[in-house]
C-alpha cells in the first residue's frame, strides 16, 4: 500500500508516519509513506528525522492547495490521510484567513484530486471543537455542528466537504474527530508543551479566564492508532470520534504540571478568557470501540510523565522554536 499523509511533518502527522514506517499498525505493514508538508511554522523534519532513512519513506515540499503538484503526486497513491491544516484557536481568532484558505479550500483541492486520480480511501482528520461546547454528556457522531471558532468552524466546513464528495462522488472517505491530543514533538504553542517548556525555564504561564474549561486529553498514539483502524476497517462516508477519557480542568491540570516541573502557583498567570472560548469538550467514542475495536491504551499519569521528561530531555528541538518573538 502506497499512503500519502498530508501534514507529515506536523505533530500528529509526523507520529503517524513514525508508526506506520516501524509497523506498528497491523494491516499496514509494509506500507510505503509521502508525506506532503508546506513546512510552514508548525511543520518540522526534525519530527520526522527517526524515519527519513528508510527507503519506504518519501517526502514531497508543498501546499496542499496546489492542484497540479497533487496531481503529480496522486498517480499511485492508494490512500489520503489528511492531517494538514491550520490548527490554533488563538491564531483563527486573530485572522480567520489562513484557516478557510488551507483547511476549507485545501481540502476541496485534495478532495478533487483524490476523485481525479480514483483514490481508493480517504480519511479526513478533523476535530471534536466542530461540535461547540457541551454542558453534559458526550457528543455523539450525529450531534448538531456548532463550532464556536474560526479553527473550528473551517475545519466543519472541511468535514461537511469530505462528507458531500462521499455522497455526490462516491468517493470512499471516512471522517475521524479527536479530542486533545498530547505527546511529544507537539509544537509549543498549545497548552500542555508552552506549559512545560515555560515551567522549565522558570518562565511563567498564561492561564484563561477562571480555568475551569474540561478538555479531554487523548494521547498521540492513542489517536494515531484510532486513525489506523479507521484506515483499514472504516465504512465509507462515517464518521469516528477517538478520544481519551481523562477530562480535566485547565486549573487541575496546570497542577499536574507544576508537580510535574517542581514548580508553583507563584508562575501562574491569569489572562483574559479567549473569545469565544469553549467551556466543554467530551466526545463518545461507542462507535469506534463497538466497530473497530479502539479503546485508548495510554494511561493519562504515565503519558504526561513521559511527556514532561521527553521536553525536559529534546531542549535542542524545543528550543529553537520558542525563541521566535510570537512565543515571547
Amino acid at each position: 500500500m502506497r499512503i500519502l499523509v498530508t501534514g507529515g511533518a506536523g505533530f500528529i502527522g509526523s507520529n503517524f508516519v513514525r508508526r506506520v514506517l516501524t509497523d506498528t499498525y497491523k494491516g499496514l505493514e509494509g506500507a510505503e509513506v509521502t508525506v506532503l508538508d508546506a513546512l510552514t511554522y508548525s511543520g518540522n523534519l526534525a519530527n520526522l528525522a527517526p524515519v527519513t532513512a528508510l527507503p519506504r519513506y518519501s517526502f514531497v515540499h508543498g501546499d496542499i492547495r496546489d492542484a497540479a503538484l497533487l496531481d503529480q503526486i496522486f498517480p499511485g497513491i492508494d490512500a489520503v490521510i489528511h492531517f494538514a491544516a491550520e490548527s490554533h484557536v488563538d491564531r483563527s481568532v486573530r485572522d480567520a484567513g489562513p484557516f478557510v484558505s488551507t483547511n476549507v479550500g485545501g481540502t476541496q483541492q485534495l478532495l478533487d484530486a483524490a476523485v481525479r486520480h480514483q483514490i481508493g480511501r480517504f480519511v479526513h482528520v478533523s476535530t471534536d471543537e466542530v461540535y461547540g461546547s457541551i454542558e453534559t454528556g458526550s457528543w455523539r457522531e450525529d450531534h448538531l455542528l456548532e463550532p464556536n471558532s474560526p479553527y473550528a468552524a473551517s475545519k466543519a466546513s472541511s468535514d461537511l466537504l469530505a462528507r458531500a464528495y462521499f455522497r455526490t462522488h462516491g468517493l470512499d472517505v471516512s471522517i475521524t474527530r479527536c479530542s486533545n491530543n498530547y505527546g511529544p514533538y507537539h509544537f509549543p504553542e498549545k497548552l500542555i508543551p508552552l506549559f512545560v517548556t515555560n515551567l522549565l525555564d522558570g518562565r511563567p504561564v498564561p492561564l484563561y479566564g477562571d480555568g475551569e474549561n474540561v478538555r479531554d486529553w487523548l494521547h498521540v498514539d492513542d489517536h494515531c492508532r484510532g486513525i489506523a483502524l479507521v484506515l483499514s476497517g472504516g465504512r465509507a462516508g462515517e464518521i469516528y470520534n477517538i478520544g481519551g477519557g481523562t477530562e480535566l480542568t485547565n486549573r487541575h491540570l496546570t497542577e499536574l504540571l507544576l508537580e510535574a516541573t517542581g514548580r508553583d502557583w507563584s508562575l501562574v498567570t491569569p489572562v483574559e478568557d479567549r473569545k469565544g472560548h469553549d467551556r466543554r469538550y467530551s466526545v463518545d467514542i461507542t462507535k469506534i470501540s463497538s466497530e473497530l475495536g479502539y479503546e485508548p491504551q495510554v494511561r493519562f499519569e504515565n503519558g504526561l510523565a513521559e511527556v514532561v521528561e521527553w521536553y525536559r530531555e529534546n531542549r535542542r528541538w524545543w528550543e529553537p522554536l520558542k525563541q521566535r518573538a510570537w512565543l515571547g
